[in-house]
């Protein structure tokens, strides 16, 4: 795991974990995917939605491998962090193993898996829901509160892998991505 120190900007100076990624990599002396937008317009027609969808996609493998840089350390990987993060702050330290499907948006095999490995690890408990025979509950234990603490803290050093914007600007781009997920029916919002 290498320690690359982000250039020094007016924004914030940050460092991040990018692990296996940036290990091997060099920067390139420009900008492939503005390349490529260019390329695609002079040949294909408009580019700014491959451009933009193609710097999604670049920017989630950049964020995923500094979470699971950061998450490495802790035995966790996201989803299983997510999971316990999702524990943490329901009212009781349980959920029903569907209901933690939904709000992950997980199929319910991936939940399984997810649950396994952490109770495995001993950081969950699955045990009967007291007034439905067929439902499982998940309750996190005190080792995966701990656990989801210190993953906590090194994920909020690294602000998630997320750099060279400030606060606006992550709000701007939170205000965007959900409403494309918004648009595509990932959820419904009851205040419309």
């Amino acid at each position: 795991m290498n320690r690359i120190v982000a250039p020094a900007c007016p924004i914030r100076n940050v460092t991040v974990l990018y692990g296996s990624l940036m290990a091997s990599h060099h920067p390139l002396p420009f900008d492939p995917i503005d390349r490529a937008a260019r390329i695609w317009q002079d040949r294909i027609g408009p580019a700014a939605t491959m451009a933009a969808v193609t710097n999604v996609m670049r920017v989630q493998q950049i964020l995923l491998s500094a979470v699971d840089a950061a998450l490495r350390p802790h035995g966790l990987t996201f989803a299983r962090y997510e999971a316990l993060a999702l524990l943490v702050f329901s009212r009781q330290g349980s959920l029903p193993m569907s209901v933690m499907g939904q709000r992950l948006q997980l199929h319910p095999t991936s939940v399984t898996n997810i649950v396994d490995r952490l109770q495995a690890d001993h950081l969950v408990e699955r045990g009967g829901h007291p007034t439905d025979r067929r439902t499982t509950l998940v309750t996190i234990t005190e080792a995966g509160r701990q656990r989801q603490k210190t993953a906590t803290v090194a994920l909020t050093d690294i602000d998630f892998g997320l750099v060279g914007l400030n606060d606006a600007q992550t709000a701007q781009l939170t205000a965007l991505l959900t409403q494309v997920r918004r648009a595509t029916g990932d959820f419904t919002d009851p205040t419309e």
